[in-house]
């Protein structure tokens, strides 16, 4: 079992409708048809949307993602139509709130990845391959990839996995052109944003895109290269052969498997509500990650 601890009730806002309360986004709807996404503080881990907020993460979020929506212009389109705070929505909602366009999304969670790691790792130890694609052999844990390469995944529920596939099996589910131009995509938006990390001293390990229809265009979606959906590493602290440090949630990870929380990830009970040193040292990651990201102070 796995999920939301308690599942939050929406805040009902004058002329939106509700549409979807996901791990992080609550998602409306205005009367112009236009999506409203507003980022909460939420975090999840090991399937579960834990009890304790990380204070400021969804503004964090929301302001990296359109700094990034600015850097990949020029290669993808994104869906943001404005950040104004909706009449009559929380004062909370100011700095976490996206009004998109509304697509025909594709059902396909786009990764690429330059370096193995992950789901990637335990796939290639067991076969030499990552989403049936080859890889040489002699890799390990944290090695770089000899190109970047693009291992989609199909888009799961709240509390379950999702499931890599091969690219044969996506160009199956939505057809070849579109699955080749998913592919072309991802890897250039990849491969922009890995040199612009590279120039601020991170390696971008690995990130996942949504992309959806506006009519015959590709339009890039959802958020794009946070700490949420990508790993981000430290270069001078890269050592391939081991877990490499990473600018997420991995404080909370770790708090959560060791003996002080008590839990067992593999029960049946929700995880514990988090102490507040590890809160505060996930914070200061998220706000590490966009300072050094957009070259900005937080605020």
């Amino acid at each position: 079992m796995s999920g939301f601890v308690e599942k939050p009730e929406p805040v009902q806002v004058p002329g939106l409708t509700h549409l979807h309360t996901g791990k992080v986004r609550d998602l409306y709807r205005n009367a112009g048809g236009d999506l409203v996404m507003v980022a909460s503080d939420r975090l999840s881990a090991y399937d579960w949307v834990l009890p304790t907020e990380i204070p400021d993460k969804g503004r964090v979020l929301t302001q990296l993602s359109l700094w990034w929506f600015d850097q990949l212009a020029d290669l993808a389109p994104h869906h943001v139509l404005s950040t104004d705070v909706p009449v009559g929505a929380p004062a909370d909602w100011a700095g976490r709130t996206l009004v998109c366009r509304s697509l025909a999304m594709v059902p396909v969670e786009c990764v690429a990845r330059g370096y193995l790691t992950g789901s990637g790792l335990a796939e290639y130890r067991q076969s030499r391959t990552v989403c049936g694609l080859a890889l040489p052999e002699g890799l390990t844990d944290g090695s770089e990839l000899p190109a970047p390469i693009f291992t989609p995944a199909t888009k799961a529920a709240v509390g379950d996995h999702d499931e890599n596939v091969s690219y044969e099996e996506v160009a199956r589910q939505i057809g070849a052109d579109t699955a080749a131009r998913l592919r072309q995509l991802t890897l250039a938006v990849y491969s922009r944003a890995r040199d612009i990390a590279r120039e601020r001293g991170l390696i971008l390990a690995d990130t996942k895109f949504e992309f959806g229809f506006d009519g015959d265009r590709l339009v890039l979606a959802d958020e794009v290269l946070t700490p949420d959906s990508s790993r981000f590493w430290p270069a001078d602290r890269w050592r391939p052969g081991s877990a490499q440090p990473s600018f997420d949630k991995q404080f909370v990870r770790d708090w959560l498997t060791s003996p002080a929380a008590g839990w067992d990830r593999t029960g049946a009970l929700p995880p514990p509500a988090l102490p507040q040193e590890v809160v505060e040292r996930t914070r200061e990651k998220y706000v590490e990650a966009y300072e050094r990201l957009t070259g900005l102070p937080w605020s």
